[in-house]
């Protein structure tokens, strides 16, 4: 019986990762789909893998300032509510007073 060699994939994997967060890796590609020279559709992919150091290093912080991303300070009750203002009717109409 003949002993199949073992290969050690996760240490490659994860060497592979390292390198690739630690140094980033940018996919590019454009796909486009045109019908007798009249373009249809055009699709333009923009990929960057990276670590968040390494996005913060060249400048890209995006998901600091995304408001969806980012949580945002609670709300004191008391600073919320805004004074009620009275709503006046439109120019050229008049209110009419209720009768009790």
């Amino acid at each position: 019986m003949m002993e199949r060699p073992t290969i050690s994939g996760t240490t490659n994997l994860v060497d592979i990762l390292d390198r690739v967060l630690d140094k980033g890796l940018v996919i590019a590609g454009d796909v486009r789909v045109s019908l007798a020279n009249v373009e249809l559709l055009t699709i333009r992919i923009r990929l960057l893998v990276c670590s968040v150091d390494k996005a913060e290093q060249i400048g890209l912080n995006w998901w600091k300032y995304d408001p969806h991303l980012t949580m945002q300070a609670p709300v004191v009750p008391a600073l919320a509510e805004e004074p009620r203002r009275a709503v006046r009717p439109p120019a050229g109409k008049k209110r009419r007073a209720r009768r009790r």
